[in-house]
């Protein structure tokens, strides 16, 4: 038996890069719960759940801390979110 669980909330957007909007501001929100693992967010089509894209990049930094910028930057990875919240396709 695992201790981990997945809450599945469907939301409406009007096209994947707002959904992955909302899902990153969503998770960031949720992130002060110790209980959230934010690195492993992830945002799927309602009729495609098999399919899912990952919100953040989550690469191991020194010290121990993560990238907290979106999956698939274009930047250096870093801790703080400085990069324009735009993407191109899904």
């Amino acid at each position: 038996m695992t201790d981990r669980y997945v809450v599945h909330v469907p939301f409406t957007a009007s096209d994947p890069t707002a959904a992955r909007r909302f899902a990153r501001t969503a998770a960031r929100t949720l992130d002060r719960l110790p209980q959230v693992d934010v690195a492993e967010a992830t945002v799927s089509a309602e009729d495609n759940q098999g399919v899912q894209s990952r919100l953040f990049c989550d690469r191991l930094l020194s010290g121990g801390r993560r990238c907290v910028l979106r999956a698939k930057h274009e930047t250096p990875c870093g801790t703080v979110e400085s990069e324009p919240d735009t993407e191109a396709g899904p």
